[in-house]
C-alpha cells in the first residue's frame, strides 16, 4: 500500500468501503450531484436486528490499497456503484461492458455492485434488473436513496455470511494464513504443520473475524476476538499483525467511549454498535460487575444469551488511557516494517484524533512530530500537499495554531513547486490566507491600532510578501496593491530603511498599473479585504480647527443678544445625559465659520520615512454640512519633526460641521484617514457651527496713511492710521469709499461718534457729515461703491490755558497704521453707538446695514458696522483718531499756534 488515507479515524474500522465512480464520459457536476445523494445514505439499521451498518464512500481509491483488505477489512472495497450517461439503445452494450471491466478492478473483494444509467429510455430501460437502475435524467431520479439502501442490505448479507463462515470453529479444517502483499514471499517453504505456524494462522484469523464483527455492528464480539488475537500473536512474535490486532482493539474501544466519533465531522454518529438495547444505559453504570466473556460461549449469530455478557464487555474494552498506550505499542510494531509506513502513518493520525478529544495536546504533538518523519515512498506533489494540509489540520485541532500555520504554509509552497508544470497559484494563495490566524495576523488594519503588536513581525512580513507575490502571479494587481499597502501600514515600525525603500518602490510599480483605492475587495471564497488607509504616511499628531482671520470673523449683535437669551429654554439638570453633554462640549468649538468663506484646519504631521515623502491630493473629510475641500500637495523632508500643514475648504451650506479626518494620495494609494482611528491624536475639538454668508466691505479714504501708530489696536479689531495737517480755522474733506466686495447686498448705513480722549475742553466740534447723500446709494449691491464724506474744520479754544503753549512746544506730531481691508471681525458692540437709522427687528427684508460713527474730539473714531438680519455684524469699525500739535507763529501781541490734526482710521 502506497497511498495513505489521511482522513481516516478510529471509527472507520467499523465501516464498509463503497467506491462510486463514473463510467464513460459523465459531466463532473452531474456526477457529484448523484454522489452527494448516494453518500448521504451512510448508515442503516439492519432488519430484524438492533445492529447498525456504517458505510464509507470514496469516489477514488487506489486498487493497490485493496490488496490490504485481509489485513484490515475496512480497507477492502466491498461495494461498487458506477454512474454513466447512455442516451441511445445502441450504446447500451458498450456501456454495460465498461461496467463489467470496472468491476474486475476490485473483483477479488467486491460483495455487490450497481450501475446507475441516466438518459436511456425505451424497452431496455423498462427491464427489471437488480444490478442496473435506469433513470430518465439526473433531476428525475427520486429512488436513488432507496436503491442505495437495498444495495447496503445486500452487502450486509454477504458480510454476515463471511463472518459466520470464519467465526465457526470447524474442527479438522485447516485455517488459512492471511498475509499482506509483501509477506507472501517470506512464507514460501515454511513448515505448515508446526505449532508456531498454526498459532500464527489462528491469531491472524481471530483478528480478521474481529474486523468482520466490528463491521457487522457487533462491538462486543469484536472486542473478544481482538483480545484473543493479541494473546495468540504476541506468543509467536507476529509483530505486524499484533499491531493490527492492538489497533483493532483500540478502534473498538474508541467507538465504545466516543460514540460521536473522533473525525470531527459535521454530523455526530449515533451511539450504536451493540447487539443489546441496554448498552447505552449500562456503559457507565457505577459499580457494574466486570466479567470476561468466554469466546466459546458465542452463538452462531454472535448474540450471547447470558445477560452478564454486556457487563463483561467493560472488561474487554480499553480505558481511555489504555487506548493511547495500545496505539503507541501498535505504532512501534508497525515501525519495524519498511513496507508498513502507510499503516504506521494512519495509526498516528487516528491516535492524534483521539488525543485531541482527550485534550492531551502534548502527547498528540509528539505523535505528530514522529509522523512527519515516517519514511514513505517518493510522494507526488499532490500527495505532499495533502499530507502537509492534514498535519496542519491536526495541529489546529490540538491547539498548536502556529505549528498548524507552519505546515499549511509548506503545503502552499508545495502548490507552486518548480517540479509542477502548471503551478497552482490560486490554491497557494488560498492556503496562505488560512495560515494568517496561526501567525496572529489579520488583514483588517484596525486590529493593529488597538494596542501592542502580537506575533513575530519577521514571519508576518514574510507571509505578507508571499501573499503579494501569489496575488500578482494570479493576475490580480488590485489584490497585490492591497496586501502591499497593508504590509507598509502595519509593519512600518519593523521595516529597515532599505526595506522601506524597496516596499515603496514596489508599491509605486504596482499602483502605476492599478491605483490603490478604498473599496472593499471580495475574494471568490467570500473573504472580504477591508481598505487600508495610510494613517502613518504621514503620521498626524494633532488637529486644530482655526478661527477665521480677524477681518472675516463674524460678530454677534448686542441688540439681538437679549432677544436670543429670552427665547432660550430653562436649564434642567439631568445626571443621565451629563456625561454626553460633556463630550459634546469638548468637541464643539466656541467660534464660528461662515458659509462661502475659506476655512482652515491645521495638522501637525511627521514623516517616518528615511526619504522625502510626497503627499498628493490631501484634503479634509467632513460630515454635517456640504463642504468643498481644496486639495493640497505636500513634500515632507526625510524623518522630519512635527511639520505644520494647513488644509482649507469652503462650507457651502449652514449648520454643524464635523471634521472626521483627511484623505491623501501616497505612492499611488488613495486613503481616507478617520481621526477616530489615529492613536495618540491631540485635538481641540472637531465640530464647529457654520453661519449663513455675511457681506464683505472694503473701505478706502482720501487721506494718506500715517507711518506711526496713535493707539495700539486690541486683538479683536483691525486698525489703520491716516494723517492730515491743518491749521486753526482750516477745513478739509475726508472722502471714504465703501466698496461691497462680497456676495451679499448692504441695505442700511449708520454713523455714530465716540470720544477716545478726555481733553474735551481743548477742542470744539470739528467733524460733520451729511448721511443722506450716502444713504441714497443704498442698498449697495455686490461690486458697487458708495461714497461717504466727512468735513474736518479746525476750531481751537485757547482761553484759560496759560500753560498750553509751553505744553504744546514739547508736543510730538502723531501718525498711525495703514488702512487694511477687506475685513469682518467679531467684536463687542459699543454702548456709546447711537444709530441714526436703527434696524427694524424681525423684518424679513432687513438683511444688512452699515453704521458709521464720528466724534469731534481730540481722539475719536469712525465706526462702520454692517449688520445682518440673523444678528451677526459683517465688520466692526473704521476708527478716526485726531490729535493736535501747536506750531509757533510770530505775532505782535502773543504767540499763537497752528494745529496739526492726525486722523487714525481703524477698520
Amino acid at each position: 500500500m502506497s497511498v495513505p488515507d489521511y482522513m481516516q479515524c478510529a471509527e472507520d474500522h467499523q465501516t464498509l468501503l463503497v467506491v462510486v465512480q463514473p463510467v464513460g464520459i459523465v459531466p463532473e457536476e452531474n456526477f457529484f450531484q448523484i454522489y452527494k445523494r448516494i453518500s448521504s445514505v451512510n448508515q442503516i439499521n439492519v432488519r430484524d436486528s438492533q445492529r447498525v451498518l456504517y458505510i464509507r464512500y470514496r469516489h477514488h481509491y487506489p486498487p493497490e490499497n485493496n490488496e490490504w483488505g485481509d489485513f484490515q477489512t475496512h480497507r477492502k472495497v466491498v461495494g461498487l456503484i458506477t454512474i454513466t450517461d447512455c442516451c441511445s439503445a445502441m450504446d447500451w452494450p458498450q456501456t454495460f461492458e465498461k461496467f463489467h471491466l470496472q468491476k474486475e478492478i476490485y473483483g477479488s473483494t467486491l460483495y455487490d455492485s450497481r450501475l446507475f444509467v441516466f438518459g436511456l429510455q425505451g424497452e431496455i430501460a423498462e427491464q427489471s434488473r437488480t444490478d442496473v437502475a435506469f433513470y430518465p435524467s439526473y433531476d428525475d431520479c427520486e429512488t436513488v436513496e432507496k436503491r442505495i439502501e437495498d444495495f447496503i442490505e445486500s452487502l450486509f448479507i454477504v458480510l454476515e455470511s463471511k463472518r459466520l463462515d470464519r467465526a465457526t470453529d470447524k474442527s479438522g479444517d485447516k485455517i488459512p494464513l492471511l498475509c499482506v502483499p509483501f509477506e507472501k514471499k517470506d512464507f514460501v517453504g515454511l513448515d505448515t504443520d508446526s505449532r508456531h505456524y498454526k498459532k500464527r494462522c489462528q491469531g491472524r484469523m481471530r483478528k480478521h473475524v474481529g474486523d468482520l464483527c466490528l463491521q457487522a455492528g457487533m462491538l462486543q464480539d469484536s472486542l473478544v476476538h481482538y483480545h484473543m488475537a493479541v494473546e495468540l500473536l504476541r506468543s509467536v512474535n507476529d509483530f505486524l499483525w499484533l499491531g493490527a490486532a492492538l489497533e483493532g482493539l483500540c478502534s473498538a474501544s474508541v467507538i465504545y467511549h466516543y460514540p460521536g466519533g473522533t473525525g470531527g465531522k459535521a454530523g455526530a454518529r449515533r451511539a450504536q454498535g451493540s447487539s443489546l438495547p441496554s448498552e447505552a444505559g449500562n456503559r457507565h453504570r457505577p459499580g457494574a460487575q466486570e466479567v470476561l466473556i468466554d469466546p466459546g460461549a458465542l452463538t452462531s449469530n454472535g448474540i450471547n444469551a447470558d445477560t452478564s455478557a454486556e457487563i463483561g464487555r467493560a472488561k474487554n474494552c480499553l480505558s481511555p488511557e489504555d487506548i493511547i498506550d495500545k496505539y503507541k505499542e501498535a505504532i512501534s510494531y508497525y515501525s519495524k516494517y519498511k513496507n508498513a509506513g502507510v499503516i504506521e502513518l494512519e495509526a498516528c493520525v487516528k491516535a492524534v484524533r483521539v488525543l485531541a478529544i482527550q485534550k492531551r495536546s502534548m502527547e498528540a504533538s509528539e505523535l505528530l512530530q514522529g509522523a512527519v518523519y515516517i519514511n514513505l515512498r517518493q510522494l507526488s506533489e499532490e500527495e505532499k500537499i495533502q499530507r502537509y494540509s492534514i498535519l496542519s489540520e491536526l495541529y489546529e485541532r490540538i491547539g498548536f495554531h502556529r505549528k498548524s500555520a507552519f505546515f499549511k504554509r509548506i503545503a502552499a509552497m508545495q502548490c507552486v513547486a518548480p517540479s509542477i508544470p502548471e503551478p497552482g497559484w490560486r490554491a497557494c494563495y488560498k492556503l496562505l490566507l488560512e495560515t494568517l490566524p496561526g501567525y496572529s495576523l489579520s488583514l483588517d488594519p484596525k486590529d493593529f491600532s488597538k494596542g501592542t503588536h502580537r506575533g513575530w513581525a519577521a514571519v508576518q512580513m514574510r507571509l505578507l510578501h508571499e501573499l503579494v507575490y501569489a496575488s500578482r502571479r494570479m493576475g490580480n494587481p488590485a489584490l497585490s496593491v492591497r496586501h502591499l499597502s497593508f504590509l507598509l501600514q502595519t509593519m512600518l515600525d519593523f521595516l529597515s530603511d532599505q526595506e522601506k525603500k524597496d516596499v515603496t518602490q514596489s508599491l509605486e510599480n504596482y499602483t502605476s498599473k492599478c491605483p490603490g483605492t478604498m473599496e472593499l475587495i471580495t475574494l471568490p471564497d467570500g473573504l472580504k479585504l477591508p481598505p487600508v488607509p495610510f494613517t502613518k504616511l504621514p503620521i498626524v499628531r494633532s488637529v486644530k480647527l482655526l478661527n477665521l482671520p480677524v477681518s472675516l470673523r463674524p460678530q454677534k449683535m448686542k441688540s439681538l443678544l437679549g432677544q436670543n437669551m429670552s427665547t432660550k429654554s430653562p436649564f434642567i439638570y439631568s445626571p443621565i445625559i451629563a456625561h454626553n453633554r460633556g463630550e459634546e462640549r469638548s468637541k464643539k468649538i466656541d467660534f464660528q465659520w461662515v458659509q462661502g468663506d475659506v476655512c482652515e484646519v491645521q495638522l501637525m504631521v511627521y514623516n517616518p520615512m528615511p526619504f522625502e515623502l510626497r503627499v498628493e491630493n490631501m484634503g479634509l473629510l467632513t460630515a454635517g454640512v456640504e463642504f468643498e475641500s481644496l486639495p493640497a500637495a505636500l513634500s515632507l523632508p526625510a524623518e522630519s519633526g512635527l511639520y505644520p500643514v494647513t488644509l482649507v475648504g469652503v462650507p457651502q451650506t449652514t449648520g454643524q460641521i464635523t471634521i472626521n479626518g483627511y484623505h491623501t494620495s501616497v505612492f499611488g494609494v488613495f486613503s481616507d484617514c478617520l481621526l477616530d482611528n489615529l492613536p495618540g491624536l491631540k485635538t481641540n475639538g472637531c465640530t464647529v457651527e457654520v453661519i449663513p454668508a455675511l457681506p464683505r466691505l472694503q473701505i478706502s479714504t482720501s487721506l494718506p496713511r500715517s507711518a506711526h501708530t496713535l493707539q495700539p489696536s486690541s486683538g479683536d479689531e483691525i486698525s489703520t492710521n491716516v494723517s492730515v495737517q491743518l491749521y486753526n480755522g482750516e477745513t478739509q474733506q475726508l472722502v471714504i469709499k465703501l466698496e461691497n466686495i462680497g456676495t451679499e447686498p448692504l441695505e442700511k448705513l449708520e454713523v455714530t461718534a465716540k470720544t477716545l480722549s478726555t481733553k474735551e475742553k481743548l477742542y470744539g466740534d470739528f467733524l460733520s457729515w451729511k448721511l443722506e447723500d450716502t444713504l441714497a446709494q443704498f442698498p449697495l449691491k455686490p461690486g458697487n461703491i458708495a461714497t461717504f464724506i466727512v468735513n474736518i474744520k479746525v476750531k481751537l479754544d485757547f482761553s484759560c490755558q496759560e500753560n498750553l503753549l509751553q505744553d504744546l512746544d514739547d508736543g510730538i506730531s502723531v501718525s498711525g497704521l495703514p488702512l487694511s481691508s477687506p475685513f469682518r471681525q467679531i467684536g463687542k458692540p459699543r454702548v456709546e453707538s447711537k444709530p441714526i437709522n436703527p434696524p427694524e427687528s424681525g423684518k424679513a427684508g432687513d438683511f444688512s446695514h452699515v453704521k458709521v460713527s464720528l466724534c469731534p474730539f481730540n481722539q475719536s473714531e469712525v465706526v462702520l458696522e454692517a449688520h445682518c438680519s440673523d444678528g451677526w455684524k459683517a465688520f466692526s469699525n473704521l476708527r478716526g483718531c485726531f490729535r493736535g500739535q501747536i506750531f509757533p507763529m510770530e505775532s505782535p501781541s502773543r504767540t499763537v499756534g497752528a494745529k496739526l490734526f492726525d486722523m487714525r482710521a481703524t477698520d
